[in-house]
């Protein structure tokens, strides 16, 4: 069953990034469910959840979430197996 509420990785983009202070849509994201690995930016994003959730898009599983409050930023990454973030090249 597809969901149809589901948007790219690209949507939470913002967000996530607001607590890395990098771009986070070539981060390679790898679901502690399934061990499947792809782009933050290929990874199913819900808004308005309590906060912006990731969902692995093969496994459905609870990647990671950022909810920000008057007095906090949270984030939660306990589905994720771990994020691979590419170094820029060098000369």
């Amino acid at each position: 069953m597809t969901d149809h509420s589901a948007l790219d990785g690209n949507a939470a983009a913002g967000a996530f990034a607001a607590v890395f202070g990098a771009d986070v849509t070539t981060v390679i994201v790898t679901c502690a469910g399934c061990h499947a690995s792809a782009p933050f930016a290929e990874q199913a994003a819900y808004l308005g959840s309590p906060g912006t959730v990731l969902r692995c898009p093969g496994c459905d599983h609870l990647l990671a979430r950022v909810v920000e409050t008057q007095t906090e930023l949270w984030l939660e990454m306990s589905g994720c197996a771990s994020w691979r973030f590419p170094r820029e090249a060098r000369d």
